[in-house]
C-alpha cells in the first residue's frame, strides 16, 4: 500500500456561482460521501488545504492579476468575469485554498511524508491562464504547483498529464517553450476553449479526441503517445489536472471513459512516476460533472494512487 495524502479545506465549498451552475459545492459532498461509503477514507491521510502565499502565485500569475482577483471579490452577490466564471464572497478564499492545495502537497511529496496526494478542491484551474480567469477557473492551480516544485524544491523536468474532457489552455499558454515541463493531455475537439491544436510548442503534447470517443481509443493514445513520450522525457514528479467530465454520465461533453478507464490511466502514470520520480505524483481536481460519476471515478483513481 502507498502512502496517500487527501487535501481539502471547507473553505472550498464556499465558492458558489449560483443556482444551477454546474461548478458547484456539492461537487465536494459527492466526493466525501463516496470516500466514506467505499472505506477509503481509513486509508488516507487526511489534511486541510493551506492559503497560497503571493510567492507562491507571484511564480504564474502577474502581480496586477492577482490584485484584480482580489479587488474583484464582492461582499455580497455574484459578480462574473465572464459569461461562465462568476465570484461570490466565498470565492476568493476557495481558490487560494485550492492553489494552496497543489504547493502542500508538493511539500509533503517531497519531504518523503507521503507518495502521492490527491487535491479535492474547488474552483478548479487548468483553464486560468497567466493573466485571465476563464472557464471555472481563477487561478491555475496545476501550474502554481509544478512551478513550485521547480523553483522551491530545485526539480529539473516535471511532467503535467491532463484527462479532463476540456483542453487545459491556461496551462499551456502558461508552460509553452518552458523545456523543464511536458504537458500530456487529452481533450474532445472540436470543443471548449477550441484551442490546443495549432502548433502546439515542442513541450505540448496534446492530443485531440473526436465526440464518441471511448476508453479503447484513450487507452491506445496513452499507450502509444503519452507515455513514449513522459519515458523520453524522464520526470523527476508527475501533476495530474484530474478531470473527469469525460465519463460517458457527464453531459458537459460526449466522450465515454468510465470509472475503469481512470484506474488504467492512473497506475500507468505510477508506472512511469515509479520508474523516474520516486513515485512522486501530485493530483488535482479539476472538470467533473455528473456528481455520482465523478464521485465513483475519484475514488478510483484514488485507490488506484493507494495501490488499494
Amino acid at each position: 500500500m502507498t502512502t496517500t495524502a487527501f487535501i481539502t479545506h471547507r473553505d472550498c465549498w464556499q465558492h458558489d456561482m449560483g443556482a444551477h451552475h454546474p461548478e458547484c459545492p456539492d461537487r465536494l459532498g459527492a466526493i466525501s460521501d463516496r470516500l466514506i461509503a467505499s472505506g477509503l477514507d481509513l486509508y488516507l491521510q487526511f489534511h486541510d488545504a493551506p492559503l497560497a502565499e503571493v510567492e507562491q502565485l507571484l511564480r504564474v500569475h502577474p502581480r496586477d492579476y492577482i490584485d484584480h482577483l482580489h479587488s474583484s471579490s464582492p461582499a455580497h452577490g455574484i459578480v462574473h468575469l465572464d459569461p461562465d466564471t462568476a465570484m461570490s464572497p466565498g470565492t476568493l478564499q476557495a481558490a487560494l485554498r485550492s492553489a494552496g492545495a497543489g504547493c502542500f502537497a508538493t511539500d509533503l511529496v517531497m519531504r518523503g511524508e507521503v507518495q502521492n496526494a490527491f487535491c479535492a478542491v474547488r474552483p478548479p484551474g487548468h483553464h486560468a491562464e497567466r493573466a485571465k480567469a476563464m472557464g471555472f477557473c481563477f487561478f491555475n492551480n496545476v501550474a502554481v504547483a509544478a512551478r513550485h516544485a521547480l523553483e522551491a524544491w530545485g526539480l529539473s523536468r516535471v511532467a503535467i498529464i491532463d484527462f479532463d474532457v476540456h483542453h487545459g489552455n491556461g496551462t499551456e499558454e502558461i508552460f509553452a517553450g518552458d523545456q523543464r515541463v511536458l504537458m500530456a493531455g487529452i481533450f474532445q475537439h472540436p470543443f471548449y476553449p477550441y484551442c490546443g491544436t495549432e502548433n502546439p510548442a515542442s513541450n505540448m503534447c496534446n492530443v485531440p479526441m473526436p465526440a464518441g470517443t471511448r476508453g479503447d481509443e484513450f487507452r491506445q493514445v496513452v499507450y502509444d503517445i503519452w507515455l513514449p513520450r513522459l519515458r523520453e522525457f524522464k520526470p523527476e514528479m508527475i501533476f495530474i489536472s484530474a478531470g473527469f467530465d469525460a465519463h460517458y454520465e457527464d453531459d458537459m461533453g460526449s466522450l465515454g471513459l468510465v470509472e475503469s478507464d481512470y484506474a488504467w490511466v492512473t497506475e500507468q502514470v505510477k508506472q512511469v512516476a515509479d520508474e523516474f520520480a520516486k513515485g512522486r505524483i501530485v493530483s488535482l481536481l479539476e472538470g467533473g460533472y455528473a456528481l455520482s460519476a465523478m464521485a465513483r471515478s475519484v475514488t478510483t483513481h484514488i485507490k488506484a494512487l493507494a495501490d488499494l
